[in-house]
């Protein structure tokens, strides 16, 4: 049992023994481009088109679904665009690339794939980074492996997505037997980065429930966390929202945000990209379906955008005052315990 994985209900992250920290407003809880550790999962539930300003407005930032066309918005502008490792690799490096895509500054695309741990992933990394080198940002994933972290993070990826069947659309690990818990995949790829010197950033993707999984998995060494079901549950989420009578509402008028928090329940449409639902909208109607590792689920809502990014970023700079940690940009990995079953119960209400 030395070996034993953990996740995040195993652990507590320990106090520093002292810390200088005496306000937390002094405690910097953004990126280097002032935005939060945060990335919405590419979703067609969680963003598109209609909301990813309001995503960019509280400084979380955008992962676009494979459902919507690159051409709907641009390729530079900061927002990661899925694609299929098809796509991309027609897109990004095949002969004639420089000539398909018009850009003044910076590309920033997603590899959406299950299995980030194909040779021709690694493939489609190196030839991408050698035709279009830093002018494109380039995320890969999903993994499950820290020898795989390294490969592709030495092949040139920028950003890495890192977890697979632990999400709350993801029925991967349940079915197949295949995955890692990700508290401990973040904490051992987090060392590998360290001890190598590694540069790709760690993005930890799938079944974050709550506030503390995330603080937990950005203590632990993630530089971004990915959230699909969590955004779902505000108002202003893509998925398609309706009443306690079954009507669809518009989730963005003034009306809709007023029953946030009463008895008058609104709900959220969840589903994930590889069930059939999602299989038909990224490749329409007459094509040969997968067996779904998906599922699709309703949510109540339970709070706006910005109700959320005001707890989070509050509980964020609490956590970060315990570890005397004055910058998320500090990656130091402050001690963490491993609890009991019994401890955890004490404080779980």
């Amino acid at each position: 049992m030395n070996n034993a994985k953990f996740d995040f209900h195993d652990i507590l992250i320990e106090p520093a023994p002292m810390t200088q920290i005496s306000s937390r407003g002094i405690i910097n809880v953004y990126d280097h481009n002032g935005m939060l550790p945060l990335i919405t999962a590419p979703m067609t539930s969680v963003v598109d088109n209609k909301n990813k300003l309001i995503f960019l407005a509280n400084k979380i930032n955008v992962c676009m679904p494979r459902t919507l066309k690159a051409d709907d918005f641009s390729l530079d502008s900061g927002t990661f665009m899925s694609y299929s490792l098809s796509q991309f690799d027609k897109l990004f490096w095949l002969d004639g690339a420089k000539m398909q895509i018009h850009h003044t500054d910076k590309m920033y695309a997603l590899i959406d794939i299950a299995n980030g741990h194909m040779e021709d992933v690694l493939k489609s990394v190196i030839m991408a980074k050698k035709c279009w080198g830093d002018s494109l940002v380039l995320m890969v994933g999903n993994i499950a492996n820290v020898d795989t972290y390294q490969i592709l993070a030495e092949a040139g990826a920028d950003y890495i997505r890192c977890g697979i069947g632990n999400g709350n659309g993801c029925l991967t690990t349940q079915q197949t037997g295949i995955g890692f818990p990700m508290a401990s995949l973040i904490d051992e790829i987090y060392k590998r980065k360290s001890r190598v010197g590694l540069k790709a950033k760690i993005v930890a993707d799938g079944g974050f429930r709550d506030y503390s999984d995330i603080i937990k998995a950005l203590l632990l060494g993630a530089d971004y966390v990915m959230l699909g079901s969590i955004f779902n549950k505000c108002l202003e989420s893509a998925g398609v929202t309706t009443d306690m009578t079954g009507k669809v509402i518009d989730q963005y008028s003034v009306e809709a945000e007023k029953y946030v928090g009463t008895t008058w329940k609104l709900y959220k449409e969840f589903y994930g990209m590889s069930t059939k639902r999602a299989q038909k909208e990224i490749q329409g109607e007459g094509v040969k379906l997968k067996t779904s590792e998906g599922v699709e689920r309703t949510y109540e809502v339970e709070y706006t955008l910005a109700q959320w990014v005001d707890n989070f970023e509050h509980y964020l700079r609490s956590a970060m005052s315990y570890c005397n940690k004055l910058d998320i940009n500090d990656k130091t990995q402050p001690k963490f315990n491993f609890i009991t079953e019994n401890a955890y119960n004490r404080f779980a209400k």
